[in-house]
């Protein structure tokens, strides 16, 4: 029998002093090391010191539409590295996560029933909350199956959620409160014109996208919505100004994306001219400032990448803050836009992309944190 390293005889103090001056990429890898590491770098007194010494890790990570228990793919964009979370710690079935914000994973998945069959065409899914770092978790108040099947879930910073659907949309403070008065989900009317696109909070308001057109023609509008106070009356309105112009007009297919700070960032192809099936010579990313309610060109994709994406016609976006991911069927790979990139590299290509294969990738940021607790 091998006697234990000598590294195990050390005060824990002292190797917590030595770990916390790791990156926290270096403290997750070490975790896996053995099981006295494990213990000793997931201990509470180690995570509190983390918290007030280590920034966070900012990930990307891809939503996979496999039912089954998948791991969590996220990249690494400072270090050009792919990542694996493994979701087995959660006692359900068929994870799907949906979004993240501030450490917190979000993700639908079945509850283990023994008196349910795998192959059941109306499954009960819940909505978690979880910590994939330190393999916490929590259950949120349950939904119906709908809910999960129409639903669009969005998160802010405050832990709160919103669940939005074109005629609904449930809203839930994840936050604890001393007297349970908010452990509820409150239902309130959507009242759009037509089915949310790309909607996302930031702040204490809702933001989306919703055609307001024609049958031949398509028109994009900005509706906003305040969800917080809790108790506040919740209603859509639509959000323009005069000297706005024609600016969404400008783009073909717009999506919103959550801005850094108070921002939303709105991606699209920018058109050749007015035309009705005017061609786009780019995909353009503009930026509406919320306090000035101006807005401003934030970033424009080269033209030998746009090219790309040119010929393969449909595209998604995904991410936040000064990072957009765009990807796009028979392309293998994500184009990112990433703003703070070191060197000036604005604009680049993310390869090796797991996946299904069809190359239309779906995806949210994810803000790694030891002391997130859901």
């Amino acid at each position: 029998m091998e006697d234990e390293p000598p590294i195990y005889h050390l005060p824990h103090d002292t190797l917590h002093q030595i770990f916390s001056s790791l990156p926290l990429r270096q403290i997750i890898i070490c975790r896996s090391l053995s099981k006295f590491f494990h213990h000793l770098l997931t201990t509470p007194p180690f995570l509190h010191l983390l918290s007030t010494t280590l920034p966070p890790l900012n990930l990307l990570a891809l939503r996979h539409n496999h039912h089954h228990q998948s791991p969590l793919h996220l990249f690494d964009p400072d270090l050009d590295h792919w990542l694996r979370f493994p979701l087995d710690f959660l006692p359900f079935r068929s994870p799907l996560p949906v979004a993240s914000s501030r450490g917190l994973l979000y993700l639908w998945a079945e509850p283990i029933d023994p008196f349910q069959p795998l192959n059941s065409s109306t499954p009960t899914k819940s909505l978690l909350a979880c910590n994939p770092i330190t393999r916490q978790f929590r259950v949120l108040p349950h939904l119906g199956s709908a809910w999960c099947r129409h639903g669009c879930v969005l998160v802010d910073s405050a832990h709160r959620v919103m669940v939005l659907t074109e005629l609904a949309a449930l809203y839930y403070s994840a936050v604890s409160d001393t007297d349970n008065s908010n452990n509820r989900w409150m239902k309130f009317s959507s009242n759009l014109p037509s089915k949310p696109r790309s909607p996302v909070l930031v702040g204490d308001s809702a933001f989306a996208l919703c055609e307001v057109g024609s049958p031949w023609r398509s028109q994009w509008k900005l509706f906003t919505c305040r969800v917080a106070p809790a108790l506040a009356k919740k209603s859509w309105s639509r959000l323009e100004r005069n000297e706005w112009g024609d600016v969404f007009d400008i783009l073909k297919r717009p999506r919103l994306v959550r801005g850094a700070g108070d921002r939303v960032l709105m991606v699209g192809g920018l058109k050749s001219s007015f035309s009705l099936n005017a061609p786009c010579s780019t995909i353009l990313i503009l930026r509406l400032d919320l306090g000035t309610l101006e807005w401003d060109k934030a970033g424009r994709m080269p033209p030998e990448m746009f090219r790309c994406f040119q010929e393969a016609g449909k595209f998604k976006v995904f991410g936040a803050g000064d990072r957009v991911c765009f990807s796009a069927k028979r392309i293998g790979k994500l184009a990112l836009w990433d703003r703070n990139a070191d060197q000036g590299a604005e604009w680049r290509w993310i390869d090796n992309v797991p996946g299904n294969g069809d190359g239309l990738y779906r995806g949210f940021v994810f803000e790694g944190r030891l002391d997130a607790l859901p």
